[in-house]
């Protein structure tokens, strides 16, 4: 890395984005709201970048790597991209890409691997060990994102609106969440912005309940699902270590190391976030070419 290089890193996923500004001397950590251009336009993307990043940001940018959920290719990454630039003048560089690349390069560095990302949203990818080169898409939050937060919740939800579960759990429920009935729920799926959000809220009554055998075994056929339907049809499955990024996979990881190794799959690294690898991946890289 050149010494006077100065570069803004960022993985962003439909919740939260965490941005690390690398300089010489250090680094500065920055969290704002999660951008992603399916549910916001390029205006909305500024305006978060002026309220939660831009005042932290005090010197100029010489180069920006952004990876984010709904930046699948050039055009769905336009917004961010726009945004960024008008945002940050001083930056020559401005590489925007999915989250599912910033996963593999955070996971895996330069060795090739099979990455997941497991957060609000689910996403899987075969990695050569520089780019992906191929991933079964998930069909999004109405249509699939097995094993991810927001499935999670809508799971836990419908079990209780539909009166499944378990007597002792119920009650828990009721009492954690006394205002929720059909009708706010299907406000909040239906009219209010970001119902992949909000679904993932309830995670964390499943996290605080994850020993009773419901939900335990709810979580478990989550990412049943997941590794079925994604992990295990990528033929390299059985031969490279498969690695995990994101708040579901780290809380969860107990259950999902046991079902991916009863599936014959290796587990590698299971992070919360990739940002640590995607800081030493983007500093060997600019020292490469500076």
């Amino acid at each position: 890395m050149n010494s006077n290089q100065c570069i803004l890193i960022a993985d962003s996923g439909s919740t939260k984005t965490d941005w690390v500004l690398k300089q010489h001397d250090g680094e500065i950590r920055i969290q704002s709201a999660g951008l992603n251009p399916f549910y916001q336009t390029e205006k909305d993307i500024a305006e978060v970048l002026q309220r939660e990043v831009l005042p932290l940001v005090a010197v100029p940018v010489d180069a920006i790597y952004f990876y984010g959920a709904g930046c699948a290719d050039e055009v769905s990454s336009k917004p961010v991209k726009d945004a960024l630039t008008g945002c940050f003048r001083s930056a020559g560089i401005v590489e925007v890409a999915s989250d599912m690349l910033g996963a593999s390069r955070g996971l895996c560095g330069d060795e090739p691997g099979l990455a997941c990302i497991l957060g609000t949203g689910a996403n899987n990818a075969v990695y050569n060990g520089r780019y992906n080169v191929r991933s079964i898409g998930s069909l999004g939050f109405w249509l699939g994102d097995e094993g991810s937060g927001s499935y999670l919740g809508k799971t836990l939800v419908v079990h209780f609106l539909q009166n499944e579960l378990p007597d002792d759990l119920k009650a828990l429920f009721s009492q954690s969440f006394p205002e929720l009935n059909r009708l706010s729920v299907l406000e909040s799926a239906y009219k209010k912005p970001f119902p992949n959000r909000y679904f993932a809220t309830f995670t964390r009554f499943i996290g605080a309940h994850l020993s009773h055998p419901f939900m335990e075994q709810l979580v478990g056929k989550a990412f049943d699902a997941f590794l079925e339907k994604y992990v295990l049809k990528h033929p390299e499955s059985k031969t490279y270590p498969v690695s995990f990024a994101g708040s579901i996979a780290f809380h969860f990881s107990t259950v999902l190391e046991s079902r991916a190794e009863s599936k014959g799959l290796k587990v590698g690294k299971i992070l919360k976030s990739p940002m640590e690898g995607l800081v030493e991946y983007h500093s060997r890289i600019e020292t490469k070419e500076s």
